[in-house]
């Protein structure tokens, strides 16, 4: 059976949570078997509290735009129901399982006051700093680097960003929606859980080999500017430099 993910953003009145900061939105997206469902959970919240003037500027949601919406006690229900039993991929994980943690307590739902007891839990920032060390990681970032369209995102907002955030997961983890070859479907492959393996498709010997694209000498003058930049920075030269002196003078 297919791992079923929720991708998870929230919005919030400011940070942190310890200086009584409430969530006024919680955006959710479904992903089984490596396709987004349809299914979302999005809900705006009143906070019985003012937003910081910074968090307005990053979300855009005012003060006046939540008179009247629901509070999390209102929603509480649905909205465990969603997540339960779900592996929740989320950015900066630590945030945001930290308000929804907090806004359980707050209403006495203390068996639920730890999302890691029924859910689990991967934060893509965390993975992304691990695949791309000494980077920018921000969901911006990250939608740049593996082409991922998010022309539409002006403002922070919880729902855009968990379906931004699941199109940036499935890129990095490879974006195929199916395990499986042409054909294979029926037989249980194409779940996208990894269990069960597809046979290996091997490029026939008569193909024709791909051809050979030397850098022209500008290219050439360009890279060794950059070099030059690298070793000025790290005070010794660069570890490509380091390759191709220690193979000349090995073939000298």
């Amino acid at each position: 059976m297919a791992t079923r993910y929720v991708v998870l953003d929230t919005e919030t009145t400011g940070m942190p949570v310890t200086d009584g900061h409430r969530i006024i939105e919680i955006g959710c997206v479904e992903v089984i078997g490596r396709r987004l469902t349809g299914r979302n959970f999005h809900v705006y919240l009143q906070p019985d509290r003012d937003s910081d003037e910074g968090a307005i500027g990053v979300h855009g949601i005012t003060d006046q735009f939540l008179i009247g919406k629901p509070r999390f006690a209102e929603v509480a229900e649905e909205f465990f129901e969603f997540i339960k039993g779900a592996e929740l991929i989320i950015h900066n994980a630590a945030f945001d399982v930290g308000f929804i943690n907090n806004e359980f307590a707050l209403m006495g739902a203390q068996e639920r006051a730890d999302v890691t007891t029924y859910c689990s839990v991967l934060d893509t920032l965390a993975m992304a700093r691990e695949r791309h060390p000494g980077q920018r990681n921000s969901l911006d970032a990250l939608c740049k680097r593996y082409g991922v369209d998010n022309s539409g995102r002006e403002l922070h907002g919880a729902l855009l960003d968990s379906e931004i955030l699941a199109d940036v997961y499935l890129a990095m983890t490879g974006g195929q929606t199916s395990l499986s070859l042409a054909g294979n479907a029926s037989d249980g492959a194409g779940d996208g859980s990894g269990n069960q393996g597809s046979e290996i498709r091997r490029l026939p010997p008569e193909r024709r080999p791909a051809p050979i694209i030397r850098a022209t000498e500008a290219e050439l003058a360009e890279h060794a500017a950059r070099l030059e930049i690298i070793a000025k920075s790290a005070g010794a030269p660069a570890l490509w430099s380091q390759l191709i002196e220690a193979e000349q003078g090995a073939t000298a």
